[in-house]
Formats: C-alpha cells, sequence, structure tokens
C-alpha cells in the first residue's frame, strides 16, 4: 500500500472515529473542521488539507471550499439559536478571486443579525475565505432556525490539538453504515490516490453540448447529522457542474444558490446549461434534482475566461 494510500484510509478512519460522538456529520469530521474561534457575533474555522482533500494539481477540492463555507455561516447563527436546534441553509452565494486553493483554509465568517417579521426566523451571514493565508473567496447567505430537535445532541465544537483524539478504528472494528463508508473510500482509490474527493463524493460531472450533468448517490458519507445531503456537498455539485459546462479555459468568479428543499432519496442530479457565452463571460444556471425530478437547489453561476499564456 502506497504511503498516499495508506494516509488517505487512515483519515477515513479517522473520521469515522470522530463522527461515533454525536451531533455532527461525516463529512465535517472527515475534513477535520477545526472551530479555532467562537464568540457571539463570528467565528473562525479551519481546515488542514492534505491527500485526503486536494486535487491532482494540489489545490484543496472545491467541495472542501464550499462544506468550510456553508459551516462557517451556519455557526454563527447557532450562537443565536442553540448548538442542537436544526439549521437550513437558505441561500449560499460565493465570489472567487481567482488566488489558487493552496494551503491551509481559513474562514472568518460574522453574523449580520435576524431578517425582521418572518414567521420563522431567519438569520443573515458573511465570511471571508482564505487559502495559505491569501484571500480566496468572500460568502453571503441566510439559514433559516427550524424546530428544537431534543433528540440532537449539540455539534462537538472541536479545536484542532486541544481535545484528545478518539480511540482508532480498525476497519474489523466498523459497524455497517461504516463499512459502507470504508468501501466507497476502497472503491474511489481503485484508479489512484489523486482527486480522490471527486470520485468518493462522486463529483465527477460530465460535459455535453450545451452543459453538463452531475450526479451524486446519497448515503452516510456525504449527509449531514439527520441523513440529509450536506449543504456544503450539494453546493459542489451545483459549482462543479457549471465548471464541466464551460470547461478549464473558463474561470469560476462568483456562483449564487437558493436552497429549495433538503436533499433526500437515493441520489441528486445536477442539469447545467450555458444560458450565455461570451467572448470574455458566461452564465450558466444549474438546477439540482432529486430522484423524482423536484428542484433541490438552484443555482446561477458567473464564468470568465481563463488569460491565454
Amino acid at each position: 500500500m502506497s504511503d498516499t494510500r495508506s494516509l488517505i484510509l487512515s483519515q477515513v478512519l479517522h473520521g469515522l472515529a470522530l463522527n461515533r460522538e454525536p451531533g455532527w456529520n461525516f463529512p465535517g469530521n472527515f475534513l477535520e473542521l477545526s472551530f479555532d474561534e467562537l464568540h457571539t457575533d463570528g467565528a473562525r474555522v479551519s481546515i488542514e488539507t492534505g491527500p485526503h482533500c486536494t486535487d491532482a494539481d494540489g489545490q484543496a477540492s472545491m467541495a472542501a471550499v464550499c462544506i468550510l463555507a456553508d459551516v462557517a455561516l451556519a455557526v454563527v447563527m447557532r450562537a443565536h439559536a442553540g448548538y442542537a436546534m436544526r439549521m437550513a441553509t437558505v441561500t449560499l452565494a460565493l465570489q472567487f478571486t481567482g488566488a489558487s486553493r493552496d494551503g491551509r483554509l481559513e474562514a472568518v465568517s460574522r453574523f449580520d443579525g435576524l431578517h425582521d417579521g418572518l414567521a420563522r426566523r431567519q438569520g443573515l451571514a458573511r465570511a471571508e475565505l482564505t487559502a495559505g493565508g491569501k484571500p480566496l473567496c468572500t460568502v453571503h447567505g441566510t439559514f433559516q432556525m427550524m424546530d428544537d430537535r431534543p433528540d440532537l445532541q449539540p455539534i462537538p465544537l472541536r479545536r484542532r490539538g486541544a481535545h484528545p483524539a478518539p480511540a482508532a478504528l480498525s476497519p474489523q472494528m466498523l459497524d455497517e453504515a461504516e463499512r459502507e463508508t470504508y468501501a466507497r473510500a476502497l472503491q474511489a482509490l481503485e484508479s489512484g490516490t489523486e482527486n480522490f474527493l471527486q470520485r468518493f463524493w462522486q463529483l465527477q460531472p460530465q460535459r455535453h453540448d450545451g452543459g453538463a450533468t452531475g450526479r451524486l448517490q446519497n448515503g452516510p458519507h456525504m449527509g449531514n447529522r439527520v441523513g440529509h445531503t450536506q449543504g456544503g456537498l450539494t453546493f459542489a455539485l451545483a459549482a462543479l457542474t457549471a465548471q464541466a459546462a464551460l470547461g478549464e479555459d473558463w474561470s469560476m468568479v462568483g456562483i449564487s444558490t437558493w436552497y429549495v428543499r433538503p436533499g433526500t432519496g437515493p441520489g441528486l442530479r445536477a442539469e447545467a446549461v450555458i444560458a450565455h457565452q461570451g467572448g470574455t463571460t458566461a452564465v450558466v444556471k444549474v438546477d439540482v434534482l432529486d430522484e423524482n425530478g423536484r428542484l433541490v437547489l438552484a443555482a446561477v453561476a458567473n464564468l470568465s475566461r481563463r488569460e491565454q499564456a
């Protein structure tokens, strides 16, 4: 077994061990998001990147960026809603600087208050994300506070290096759901270690005339703490499918999303359509649908042509 393959599988087992503490989800535990600072009106959350969450070019996976953005905004809401309450993403938007996604990912988020006069409370938040200390993107979003769930444990807000590591797991110690996640990791590694996360979470959309299509299968490896597709992964599916519609000659400048319903059922399908493609700018619309064809998320992405060498 190669050193990189061993590191990735060890990270999967470590994420499964962390996931045995109730209150959170496997994607967050696998990426080991660290809640470095938590205040009433702000937070700082980070991810240390490695072969388990980087693309073939060494940059952090877009999925890791999207999960960090989603979590960093939601956690500042929880200071006002409670850490056991369910929180539903309503809107999420990212604007990119064009910087490489190299090095440690960090999000500094701020709470912007509650929207007045709504039947159910919605909070507003924003964040700045950096990669290796360089500005990567700005984020803003809204989150709806759902009903209290007394059966849900508060999210374990771990800070890197401040909490003891969980007891190590071996493949022989896994339960049925954990074995399913581990088997998906093994399958993703059959093609090698590069782009592991794209294969593990099935974020590999295919381009076709006028757009692109992406599909993923739901399961414990990509669910939130109530079993729906984690919101950052739904966002990543839309963003990567929009990118695939135009190809690597185009750079993602910004993407805005509107969440309609939870990602439930066997899987999700993203359909991207090029709405406009000019000489230097383009707009791509993406619908993420469930297995019954119901809209889960709507997105509009703005891309610009890369500078030619």
